[in-house]
């Protein structure tokens, strides 16, 4: 559904790291929210490239990440307000290419343990009724706020968006996140 692009060079030819908010035209002081994706897939073009240009000028950082091991480096360097999370996500890439698939499960098992979590986003993979139920089951139980199908399509784009956008409203309570609050 979604399509993720790597942004800048970690010396290796495969670039991660997304333009900085500066590069995007928002300032240090204007950074309102980390935003973690995760993603499995190989298509150029994929959702997860598209999300990073429409978010980054409101202040959304996304760090992205293709493998389980690099998730949980961007969490452990950052506060993540919240995160994309790619069942089809291995543990590792390798120069080999991916080894192990479970890095998705992985990762909302480290959410569940972390102090304050991340509302997470869960992008399932095509898998039989009965696997799917079982890995849907697993991510609500770790708290999963929503669990979407791999975006594909405008509509499903559009989709993502939304459920992003709930997620702040939900969590945030339409705020960003460090924002004072103006009720009084």
């Amino acid at each position: 559904m979604m399509v993720s692009r790597d942004f800048g060079d970690r010396g290796d030819g495969r670039g991660t790291t997304p333009p900085g908010p500066l590069a995007l035209g928002v300032g240090p002081s204007e950074r309102r929210l980390n935003l973690l994706l995760s993603y499995a897939g190989w298509r150029p073009e994929a959702w997860v490239d598209q999300i990073p240009p429409l978010l980054g000028p409101m202040g959304v950082v996304a760090h992205r990440a293709t493998s389980g091991a690099e998730a949980s480096q961007v969490i452990r360097s950052m506060p993540i307000h919240i995160a994309v999370v790619d069942l089809g996500l291995p543990l590792e890439c390798s120069a080999g290419g991916p080894s192990g698939d479970d890095g998705g499960l992985r990762l909302l098992e480290l959410f569940r343990r972390l102090e304050s979590a991340p509302p997470t986003v869960i992008v399932k993979r095509m898998r039989t009724h009965r696997d799917e139920a079982r890995e849907i089951a697993a991510a609500l139980r770790c708290g999963a706020f929503a669990v979407i199908d791999r975006p594909s399509t405008p509509a499903d784009l559009e989709i993502m968006l939304d459920v992003l956008r709930r997620c702040l409203t939900r969590f945030y309570h339409g705020r960003w996140p460090g924002c004072p609050s103006t009720d009084s």
